[in-house]
């Protein structure tokens, strides 16, 4: 779609323009708080099965993934005290834009999983990956306290597994079969409410 793509490039470098000073401060207060690096880059699967970094401002103890992909909020003690901050908010998420600028991601579309994840889709599952992968989606907007129902569950991988991935998955199939600029707006105007919301 060639719109959207100029949709994405068109907002992502406002948005970059824009929060140009946001950047700057919230590096400050990463560095202040436990050091270097400020962004973290993690392996995710995009568009066709393709392996692409996704940049997020760092928000946990460096090294932290090594054990485990999946944060349950405030019971997890890798996160740091600005990353729980910046996780309330969203405010990790903004370097994406970068990710929309390069083109490995549009402002919508399926949250990018990790391999590990992805490696347990069905066939069915994998359509997912037929399209460019999103900052936001309407999964993202069903599960937006994941965190907290993780936080929440005696098993937090196999609640993911087995309930929560397969729903935002199925979510995210619907929206395939769907998907507009109409649909995109409305999905982005309905996250920047539950941010609003959230605060």
């Amino acid at each position: 779609m060639v719109a959207k793509r100029i949709f994405d490039i068109c907002f992502a470098l406002t948005g970059v323009f824009l929060l140009s000073p946001l950047f700057i401060l919230i590096a400050l207060l990463i560095m202040a708080d436990t050091g270097m690096p400020v962004f973290y880059f993690q392996k995710r699967i995009g568009l066709n099965g393709k392996v692409f970094n996704l940049i997020k401002f760092r928000t946990m103890l460096v090294g932290a993934d090594r054990l485990g992909y999946l944060t349950i909020g405030n019971a997890d003690k890798r996160i740091t005290k600005t990353g729980y901050f910046l996780r309330k908010h969203k405010l990790d998420e903004l370097p994406q834009l970068f990710n929309v600028l390069i083109g490995d991601m549009s402002f919508v579309g399926p949250r990018p999983e990790v391999s590990k994840y992805v490696k347990l889709y069905t066939p069915k599952q994998l359509r997912v990956l037929s399209v460019r992968p999103g900052i936001t989606d309407w999964a993202s907007i069903q599960f937006f306290n994941e965190n907290e129902l993780l936080a929440r569950s005696e098993d937090p991988e196999k609640l993911y597994i087995k309930r929560i991935m397969p729903s935002k998955i199925e979510r995210n199939l619907n929206y395939i079969d769907q998907r507009d600029m109409l649909t995109d707006v409305k999905i982005l105007f309905c996250t920047l409410k539950k941010l609003v919301n959230k605060k």
